[in-house]
């Protein structure tokens, strides 16, 4: 497919999928949270235009139409591990972002504050799939919990962001290619 003009991209690595029919952080976090009952992780994952991914809690949910996909930055965690002296970084589907990636600045494709932020597109070898970011995935106090005492601060600014997807497609696990499409 041939980039239209002033696209940019970047090589990335989609280093985790995640597809949960339930919404695992639910009640006090103290009580810590619902088991899944089903494994999340996914090696592929199908996407719908204007629903979501395929299987996942936020598909085809009226409420969830500009939020039904989440993409997060693995180097998020990286820093997070960093910051609060970690002994390794946690696994990367903890936070419960739907894809992510290593290698692009993704919280940077968010709207502007009650605009619309960045078309992007993401294309595993399956052929490209585009979508529209709105607004920041931001992160919980349920980080704390799963993650580590100061998550929750700590993500702050760096928990992803929210995206509609425009085309059908699937993504995979591995290498890929982000093109930014339009900025806002």
């Amino acid at each position: 497919m041939q980039e239209p003009p002033g696209a940019i991209s970047a090589p990335v690595e989609i280093v985790a999928l995640l597809v949960s029919p339930v919404h695992a952080f639910e009640g006090r976090p103290a009580d810590g949270p619902r088991p899944d009952p089903e494994p999340v992780e996914r090696d592929e994952v199908a996407v719908r235009a204007g629903l979501g991914l395929v299987g996942d809690r936020y598909f085809n949910q009226p409420a969830h139409r500009r939020a039904a996909v989440t993409l997060f930055a693995a180097e998020s965690l990286d820093v997070l591990a960093r910051d609060l002296g970690l002994a390794a970084v946690p696994d990367l589907h903890l936070p419960r972002r739907n894809i992510v990636v290593r290698g692009f600045p993704v919280d940077e494709l968010a709207a502007p504050r009650g605009g619309t932020g960045t078309v992007f597109g993401l294309d595993s070898g399956a052929g490209e799939v585009r979508f529209q970011a709105y607004r920041p995935a931001h992160p919980c106090a349920w980080m704390d919990v799963v993650l580590a005492p100061g998550a929750f601060r700590g993500l702050r600014g760096h928990g992803g962001v929210r995206c509609a997807p425009l085309d059908d497609g699937i993504l995979r696990v591995g290498p890929a290619t982000l093109t930014v499409v339009r900025s806002p």
